[in-house]
């Protein structure tokens, strides 16, 4: 594995001048951290990324992933396309001997995962997946709560969530998300980073059940009413048991609700918690923690308590994208640096990957399906 000085030298696949997910993500988060310089991006023709580069101030644009992971300015290349790109500028990465960290999920579906954690290994260079609702500051509260005995023994957790998109609206830039063959789905966006979370709280599912539909096959286009066909399941009801034995059920809905768009329960035997949000996209939801134990019959709030906020550079962008995603570029900066193994890595990607894999094989079966 290769070892780094700070900063790291950074140069992102898929920053564009039009918008999208890099600029209120990856730019902000990375402008605020010592320890990492964004030098460069790639863009998908030369003029758009002489343009990108001029508006976010990048020295090194490039028109394309071959030459920017060619560059000797680039340590660390960071993988924010479309899901069905990221095998091709993740491999050519891999070639070029570059750490890369890719939104996730990693692959688009199970096989292409297991494909580029291969290649990982075999190039022997740092990965890092993009599962950061793992770094919000309520979740890792959350898990140490229930590591210290909060609930007890936990017996049963419940998730219902919004998966906010795949509902009746889409937006024009979302067209592509319609199409399960692009996998970019409910399933494997909001549902995987949230189902990462819990799994990251309570441990790893040893068997699922599930039922994956799509109660909505035509949709409009937001302005215009266009119709368009949407093949993704916009309802995912799973359950499953944990390797202690609890019992774990998660239910998404497309859209959003006028009822409950995230409510998260841990149920055991000294206590329960209750996790509220404003979307099923735990990686940038706004969260609130409530408890009660032992005597107490009605769950009160519990703060977040500061030293979860761990990263102070990102204080002025807490509730918004970029704080989880500074958070765990905080987290990659000390694996780089000093070897150690805290952010989730490509074969972690491929371990979720392979639960959702198990989902959606056990709603075709209709059977249990082990892990």
């Amino acid at each position: 594995m290769n070892s780094f000085t700070a900063p790291v030298r950074v140069g992102l696949v898929g920053l564009s001048a039009r918008g999208g997910w890099a600029p209120h993500s990856h730019v902000p988060a990375l402008a605020r951290l010592d320890g990492y310089e964004l030098r460069a991006l790639s863009a998908s023709s030369d003029a758009s990324a002489r343009a990108a580069g001029e508006k976010y101030g990048v020295p090194l644009a490039f028109g394309s992933t071959a030459e920017l992971v060619r560059s000797d300015e680039v340590d660390l290349v960071v993988v924010s396309v479309r899901v069905p790109l990221h095998r091709e500028a993740i491999m050519a990465a891999l070639d070029a001997g570059k750490a890369v960290l890719s939104e996730w999920p990693l692959g688009n579906g199970l096989a292409e995962a297991e494909e580029l954690a291969a290649a990982a290994g075999r190039a022997g260079v740092r990965t890092f997946t993009g599962l950061q609702a793992r770094s919000a500051p309520a979740v890792r509260f959350v898990r140490d709560l229930v590591a210290d005995g909060y609930v007890g023994e936990v017996l049963s957790s419940s998730v219902i969530a919004s998966g906010r998109r795949w509902g009746p609206v889409f937006e024009p830039s979302g067209e592509y998300l319609l199409d399960k063959r692009n996998g970019a789905t409910m399933l494997t966006i909001p549902f995987g980073h949230t189902i990462d979370a819990v799994s990251m709280v309570l441990g790893e599912f040893t068997e699922v059940s599930a039922t994956l539909a799509t109660r909505r096959p035509v949709v409009h286009e937001e302005g215009t009413g266009r119709p368009a066909a949407m093949t993704v399941d916009d309802q995912i009801a799973v359950s499953g048991r944990l390797g202690e034995g609890a019992v774990v059920s998660a239910h998404f809905r497309a859209g959003l609700s006028r009822g409950t768009d995230f409510h998260w329960e841990i149920n055991g035997t000294e206590g329960d918690l209750v996790i509220t949000g404003d979307s099923g996209h735990l990686q940038q939801a706004a969260l609130t923690v409530r408890g009660a134990r032992g005597a107490d019959t009605t769950a009160a709030e519990l703060p977040v308590p500061a030293r979860y906020f761990d990263v102070p550079a990102l204080d002025d962008v807490r509730g918004l994208p970029a704080y989880n995603v500074g958070a765990q570029y905080a987290r990659i900066l000390g694996d780089l640096t000093g070897g150690g193994t805290s952010a989730p890595d490509f074969a972690h990607a491929v371990r979720r990957q392979r639960l959702l894999d198990a989902i959606e094989r056990a709603a075709v079966t209709g059977t249990r399906v082990g892990l």
